[in-house]
């Protein structure tokens, strides 16, 4: 039941990021696309916005394929950590802890499950 429990984890948490990605990279799913991403990245000072928004969103994405497929499972974490620090430091830290006032509770706790998850392993239910 384990390996079942850190599957559905896994799936959750990585398919959510691939769509964050595609939010960012596509406009898919209500995003924005670059232009809409990279603009809104300007307007609060990270820039290059364009340029930002191209990282994120890979960041997003190719995070999120090797989380939920448990293929190269220690960088999709690792990606994800470092995509919900940035978060913290250039948006939500600034407010605080919780999601309530746009603070980083949220972003946190991403980051523990990844980390978390990568410590223990993918779980035998893995892509390759």
């Amino acid at each position: 039941m384990m390996d079942l429990g850190l599957l559905i984890i896994r799936l959750v948490i990585g398919l959510l990021f691939v769509g964050h990605g595609a939010q960012k990279l596509f406009g898919w799913f209500g995003g924005y696309g670059l232009k809409g991403t990279g603009g809104w990245l300007d307007s609060i000072g990270v820039k290059p916005g364009v340029a930002m928004a191209l990282v994120a969103g890979l960041g997003e994405l190719v995070g999120g394929l090797l989380f939920a497929t448990g293929v190269g499972f220690w960088a999709g974490a690792i990606l994800i950590a470092i995509t919900m620090l940035v978060a913290i430091v250039k948006v939500h830290g600034q407010n605080g802890l919780w999601a309530t006032q746009n603070g980083y509770e949220y972003n946190l706790t991403l980051i523990v499950v990844a980390i978390g998850l990568a410590l223990v392993g993918p779980g035998a239910y893995v892509l390759f």
